[in-house]
């Protein structure tokens, strides 16, 4: 029951933080407005494990390299932890097992922060399409690089959007093939629906 506990908060603290570090990496990847509050908290939330990792990981065309590595770091801390808790001491596990695992779960959670992000701005489309909330200005500024490429195919059917059906569809592929890659890779194995 104590590991059961352990584990879940874990998995809570873990994804929240790793959910603000990637978020702070989709920002800079849409080159999102760091002028907004919400933004301002992401990297005032990010910014002591990041300032010191950019002296060794560089931003590289607008990639931020730091911050995905911090994701993955703490995923694979998270994971280890985890299989401690399971097996009460420190697990026989390759390290290279537990990086992979760490990658696919991290790419796993920036597919759903894209899936639910065009969510919330289909949903803001229809209920306060002029809104200016900075919480839907931000959803919408991370969206736009993932819609940008299929509004340029998809026609205009008369001022109705259909990019965001495409991307859905996208996304569920991608994330399909993730869940296929964490089974290959084992990571069912310790008994996480993750």
């Amino acid at each position: 029951m104590l590991a059961d506990i352990v584990i879940t908060i874990l998995l809570i603290a873990s994804t929240f933080y790793m959910t603000i570090v990637l978020l702070r990496f989709l920002l800079q990847l849409a080159r999102a407005d760091f002028y907004n509050p919400i933004t301002q908290f992401v990297v005032k939330a990010t910014n002591p494990p990041l300032h010191p990792m950019r002296r060794v990981i560089p931003v590289l065309g607008g990639i931020d390299g730091a911050a995905l590595v911090l994701a993955i770091i703490i995923q694979a801390i998270t994971f280890f932890l985890i299989l401690v808790a399971l097996n009460g001491g420190i697990p026989a596990i390759n390290p290279l097992t537990l990086l992979v695992w760490a990658v696919l779960n991290v790419l796993g959670l920036i597919v759903k922060i894209y899936f639910w992000s065009v969510i919330a701005v289909v949903v803001v489309s229809w209920i306060a399409p002029q809104s200016g909330h900075p919480a839907i200005q931000l959803v919408a500024q991370i969206t736009e690089p993932v819609m940008r490429p299929v509004r340029k195919i998809m026609p205009s059917m008369g001022g109705l959007d259909l990019s965001p059906i495409i991307v859905f569809l996208i996304l569920n592929v991608i994330s399909v093939m993730i869940d296929h890659m964490k089974l290959a890779a084992g990571l069912g194995a310790i008994g996480l629906g993750m």
